[in-house]
């Protein structure tokens, strides 16, 4: 196993190494502007670098479960998406339509939905014939949070990071703890380019990225669901810090009257970028949270109840969305 993991760092490498020569040379580039933090024109593939090394995996690994590859293999296709988007700055109207089509095929097609969202000793929420548009408002929800969290060099990554962390944490099956492997290793290798460490040539995810991961966490979240593996606020709890801000922006939009659609720099890590002047203290920050605010309600689920827990888990979105309002919110 650990050669065969060794091939897929190094297949992994090779893969965001040729993405990126490539794209510097067909100008696949994101060019800075008044908006954004970068200074140089930087290729914005690194998203579909890592989604061909994810179908890569599939061939070169055996994962038990026919889901998760079909998981990954759906993956591509989002990648695919965000890719066009990137190119040819899709309007939010044909960005959600092409979304929701490989978001329909896993949900309907294959049945990979939520049909309950937990035990609370009083009572269990089961979804019965809200199963598809709940999962699918889920789904779209989640992978749009990604999206907001792709900022800053880093950020979606190291954030992405504490989310398999906790995944990983919580389950005790290697074949799930392999294909949470999979999906960390050439996450870890793109931040080298991100970074550009060792002069290796700068990459963005892009919103191939963005929407990879965000597709990727949020199937995997539905797939331990359905086994139950691991009760539902506790996968909630480990994106919490996704689920928050999103909602969190867009009460803060909609109480200044501003377009929740639109670009702008009010997002969390511009607020504390511009506190700290610091990306890896932002990135530290913000990883950090994600990880405090799940063993609260890891805590609570593990020493009181799920239902304590899931109130918790409410209350300090409460919390947080007052903080963003009084201390952590600018200007679009």
């Amino acid at each position: 196993m650990s050669n065969t993991l060794i091939i897929y760092f190094i297949l992994s490498f090779l893969l965001l190494l040729s993405c990126a020569i490539i794209s510097y040379k067909l100008d696949l580039l994101d060019y800075p502007d008044k908006r954004k933090k970068h200074s140089l024109p930087t290729a914005y593939t690194g998203g579909l670098a890592i989604s061909v090394a994810y179908i890569f995996s599939i061939q070169i690994f055996y994962v038990v479960s026919d889901k998760l590859n079909l998981i990954l293999s759906m993956a591509f296709l989002m990648a695919m998406i965000g890719f066009v988007d990137d190119k040819y700055k899709l309007n939010i109207g044909g960005k959600l339509s092409l979304q929701i089509i490989p978001i329909f095929y896993l949900i309907v097609i294959e049945n990979i939905s939520l049909h309950q969202i937990g035990d609370y000793n009083y009572f269990r929420l089961e979804l019965n014939s809200f199963s598809i548009p709940f999962t699918i408002l889920c789904v779209l929800f989640l992978i749009n949070s990604f999206n907001y969290f792709d900022g800053l060099d880093g950020t979606l990554s190291f954030t992405t990071i504490s989310v398999l962390s906790i995944l990983y944490f919580l389950i005790d099956n290697k074949d799930t703890e392999l294909f949470l492997l999979l999906i960390l290793l050439p996450i870890c290798i793109f931040l080298c380019f991100n970074f550009s460490l060792f002069n290796l040539p700068k990459m963005f995810l892009g919103d191939s990225g963005s929407l990879l991961l965000g597709f990727i966490i949020a199937f995997f979240l539905i797939y331990l669901a359905n086994q139950k593996i691991i009760h539902p606020v506790l996968l909630a709890w480990s994106v919490a810090i996704f689920v928050y801000e999103f909602l969190s922006i867009n009460l803060i939009r909609l109480r200044n009257k501003k377009n929740i659609f639109g670009a702008g720099v009010d997002h969390l890590h511009h607020n504390l970028f511009n506190r700290t002047n610091s990306i890896l203290l932002t990135n530290f920050l913000i990883f950090i949270t994600n990880i405090i605010l799940f063993i609260i309600g890891y805590a609570a689920l593990k020493f009181i109840s799920p239902l304590i827990s899931l109130i918790l888990f409410i209350f300090l979105f409460i919390i947080f969305c007052i903080l963003r309002i009084n201390y952590f919110s600018s200007k679009i």
